[in-house]
């Protein structure tokens, strides 16, 4: 019964799962850079500081977190529709890994902004660049697992 539902709407779930994705990347890739720019660029308890707040809050709180949400959801419906995922290839355990490796890189980004706005970032710039690495690592195993089928 829920199969059937799921293999109805399978070309929707898929078409949601992609923009959800799309979208939690393109702030996964950009609230690093902000990080960067915060770092180097204001003094705490700045009017500039608190603009670098203002930006990174709303990105994660209004883009990244639904976003994420949305990944997550339709992420799952796809797991769940019968004749999607064939358990015994190895690509959906490297996809689910990094899967969850980027889901920690987004809480770990959440608790950055935190500092920030304790005036507590310990974090240098050249730190954020470096850590600005993990999310494309991550996509390149996702997208290679799912296309390849690794």
């Amino acid at each position: 019964m829920i199969g059937d539902i799921l293999s109805t709407i399978y070309p929707y779930t898929k078409a949601l799962h992609i923009i959800a994705v799309i979208t939690w990347m393109a702030g996964i890739f950009y609230l690093p850079r902000l990080f960067v720019h915060h770092t180097e660029q204001t003094e705490t308890g700045s009017e500039t500081d608190a603009l670098f707040q203002m930006m990174e809050r709303k990105l994660l709180k209004l883009i990244m977190n639904p976003s994420i949400f949305a990944v997550w959801i339709f992420g799952l419906m796809l797991v769940f529709t019968p004749g999607i995922v064939d358990w015994t290839d190895v690509w959906p355990y490297t996809k689910g890994a990094s899967i969850l490796a980027m889901t920690w890189f987004h809480h770990w980004l959440g608790k950055r902004r935190k500092d920030f706005v304790a005036g507590n970032n310990q974090l240098t710039g050249r730190q954020y660049r470096m850590m600005n690495e993990v999310p494309t690592i991550l996509l390149l195993v996702i997208v290679f697992s799912v296309v390849l089928k690794f």
